[in-house]
C-alpha cells in the first residue's frame, strides 16, 4: 500500500458498517408475495420490512437489481446502472394516479409460489408500457418535474441504456454485436437516426427507470425509518450483451467485431474438471487506470445510491482473474492474470471517501486476496454449509470465524439448509452416502443437537458466532427444502423462481427468530 489507511478505514466503518453485532435476512424482491406474478418493491416490500423489524433484524440483503436477460439471472444484466423495471409496484402506480385499477382486471392469474418468467414478463411489460405511454397525461406537475430532473441527473448512463433497449427490442432481442455494423460500432449518424426513429420507445424506457427509482427511494426511506439497512450486490464482471460494453467497448478486451478476445471464468477444481466458463468480457485495467477508474467510480456511486452496504461478487478478481481465450468450450485453458489490486481501492477511497463493501471471498483464495481484503479492512464471508469439511482449518469453522466477516447459513447459490442437510447421495456436490453421513455427524456435533430442526439449529450457531454480521436466507427461517432453492450454479433453467407466501412467515417463526437474535446479542441497535 502507498500509505497506512487504518485511521481512515476505521472512520468509514463507524457508519454503515460498524462493529455492533447485527443480523438480517436474504431475500430478493422477486420472491415477495403479491398479486401480479412476481414480487414488487411497494406494498409487500414495506410489509416485509415491518416483519424484519418485528424480528429485530436490521439488515435486508437483496441480489443485484439490474434488468435481467436470458435465464432471468440478476447476475447477468443488461446494465450495471439501470434497474429492473419489472419490479415496479402496480399498486404504487395506482396510488400515484399513473394507472387505473380497472386496467388490471384482465391481468392473468399466476402461481403464488413461483415466478413463471416466460408468461409474467410479457404481461407486466404490457402494463408498464401502457403506463409510460400515458405518463405525460396522467402525471402530476410535481412528478413530471421530478422525472425531468431524474433524466438530467442520470443522462450519463440513461441515454445509452434507453437507446440500447429500444434497439434490442427492434432487433427481436438480438445482442448488440449482431446489430447492423453502423449501430454495433456506434456510428454517430446511425445513432442520431435511431434516437429520432425510436424516440417514443426511448422515452418509455426512461419513464420506467424513473418510476423504479421513485419507488425504490421511497422503500429505502421506509426501511431507514424502521431501522433497516439494505445490503445490495454487484457482480465484478458485466454481461457481454449489455449497454455497458456496447457504450464503452474500450474498457474491455474486445475485437473490432464486438467480440471479446478473452472471457471470465474459474479454473478446474474439485467440483468441476473443466472449471466454470462464465463468458463475461474482461476489463482492460490499463485503460481504466488512465482516468482513475472513472467508470467504476460511477458504478459504485450509482449502486451506493440504492443501498447502504454493497457486496462485491467474486472479489478475488481484483487481485487476479482467470482469463479464458474466447471461443473455448471450457475454462480449462485459461490463465491467471493480475488485477488492479491495491491501486484500485486506494483510488476508490481517495475519490469516494467511503467504502461500505463486503468482499465475497469464497472459493480458491490466495494469500494475495487475503492481503488485499485485510489491508483495506473489508469484511469477507463465511458460509455455514462450507464449514464442516473433515480437515477444515479452524478459521473456516464456526468456532473460529473472524469478527470482521459476514456469516451466512447459505447463499442464493446454496441449497436451503434443510435440503443441504438431508441431501441424497450424488446431487450438486456429488457426495457419497458415507460422506453425507460423516458431514451430518460433524454438523450435529457442532450444534450440539439431534438435527430435528436443523434450520433453526444451524442458524443459532451462525448467529452466535463471532462475525459482526449474520445473514440467513428467508427459506432457512421457513424450514423449506430443496424445492425452494433459488439457484443451481451452472444451470440456466428453473432458477430465481421461488416466492414466499405471507402465511409462511407466521408468528411462531417471528418469535423463534427474535429469540435467536436476542440470545446471540444481535439486538438490532444500529
Amino acid at each position: 500500500m502507498v500509505q497506512p489507511l487504518t485511521s481512515l478505514l476505521l472512520a468509514l466503518w463507524s457508519g454503515a458498517m460498524n462493529n455492533k453485532r447485527k443480523s438480517g435476512i436474504l431475500m430478493h424482491p422477486t420472491s415477495l408475495p403479491g398479486p401480479y406474478g412476481m414480487g414488487e418493491i411497494g406494498v409487500d416490500a414495506c410489509a416485509f420490512i415491518d416483519r424484519l423489524a418485528d424480528m429485530n433484524q436490521t439488515l435486508w440483503q437483496v441480489l443485484p437489481l439490474g434488468p435481467t436477460g436470458y435465464g432471468d439471472s440478476p447476475y447477468q444484466v443488461h446494465s450495471s446502472f439501470a434497474c429492473n423495471n419489472l419490479l415496479i409496484c402496480f399498486r404504487g402506480l395506482i396510488a400515484d394516479g399513473l394507472l387505473d385499477e380497472d386496467e388490471l382486471t384482465d391481468f392473468p392469474e399466476f402461481p403464488a409460489d413461483r415466478v413463471v418468467y416466460g408468461d409474467v414478463i410479457p404481461a407486466r411489460k404490457a402494463v408498464l408500457a401502457g403506463v409510460a405511454m400515458t405518463f405525460e397525461k396522467r402525471a402530476t406537475p410535481a412528478i413530471r418535474s421530478e422525472f425531468e430532473a431524474y433524466c438530467q441527473k442520470h443522462a450519463g448512463w440513461l441515454d445509452d441504456y434507453a437507446l440500447y433497449q429500444a434497439l434490442k427490442e427492434h432487433f427481436d432481442l438480438a445482442p448488440w454485436y449482431r446489430w447492423p455494423n453502423a449501430l454495433r460500432d456506434r456510428d454517430s449518424e446511425a445513432l442520431n437516426q435511431a434516437r429520432h426513429s425510436f424516440s417514443g420507445e426511448i422515452q418509455s424506457i426512461r419513464v420506467q427507470q424513473y418510476l423504479f427509482d421513485r419507488q425504490w427511494t421511497a422503500l429505502r426511506a421506509y426501511a431507514a425509518e424502521r431501522g433497516i439497512q439494505l445490503i445490495g450486490d454487484i457482480p465484478i464482471f458485466v454481461a457481454h450483451d449489455s449497454a455497458d460494453v456496447w457504450a464503452r467497448p474500450d474498457l474491455f478486451f474486445m475485437d473490432e467485431q464486438g467480440q471479446p478476445t478473452v472471457v471470465a471464468g474459474v479454473p478446474p477444481d474439485y467440483f468441476s474438471a473443466d472449471g466454470q466458463l462464465w463468458g463475461n468480457p474482461l476489463y482492460n485495467w490499463e485503460v481504466h487506470k488512465e482516468d482513475n477508474y472513472a467508470w467504476w467510480i460511477k458504478r459504485l456511486q450509482r449502486s451506493l445510491a440504492l443501498v447502504d452496504i454493497l457486496r462485491i461478487d467474486h472479489f478475488r478478481g481484483f487481485e487476479a482473474y482467470w482469463a479464458v481465450p474466447y471461443g473455448d468450450e471450457t475454462a480449462a485453458n485459461g490463465q491467471w492474470q493480475s488485477g488492479p489490486d491495491h491501486h484500485f481501492f486506494e483510488s476508490i477511497l481517495g475519490q469516494m471517501g467511503d467504502l461500505p463493501i463486503i468482499a465475497e471471498d469464497l472459493g480458491l483464495i490466495t494469500e494475495g486476496v487475503d492481503r488485499l481484503r485485510d489491508d483495506f479492512d473489508l469484511p469477507g464471508m463465511r458460509v455455514m454449509h462450507f464449514s464442516f469439511g473433515e480437515n477444515e482449518q479452524p478459521r473456516f469453522t464456526p468456532a473460529g470465524f473472524p469478527e470482521n466477516n459476514v456469516v451466512y447459513t447459505g447463499t442464493h447459490d446454496n441449497d436451503t439448509t434443510v435440503g443441504w442437510f438431508h441431501a441424497k447421495p450424488g446431487g450438486q456436490e456429488n457426495r457419497s452416502l458415507e460422506e453425507l453421513e460423516a458431514l451430518r455427524r460433524r454438523v450435529l456435533a457442532a450444534t450440539g443437537t439431534e438435527g430435528r430442526e436443523i434450520h433453526w439449529e444451524l442458524m443459532a450457531l451462525a448467529f452466535k458466532s463471532a462475525p459482526h454480521i449474520a445473514i440467513a436466507p428467508l427459506q432457512d427461517l421457513l424450514g423449506l427444502g430443496s424445492e425452494a432453492r433459488m439457484n443451481i450454479p451452472g444451470t440456466t433453467q428453473g432458477n430465481w423462481q421461488w416466492r414466499m407466501k405471507w402465511p409462511q412467515l407466521n408468528e411462531e417463526i417471528v418469535h423463534k427468530t427474535l429469540k435467536i437474535t436476542k440470545d446471540s446479542q444481535r439486538n438490532g441497535v444500529t
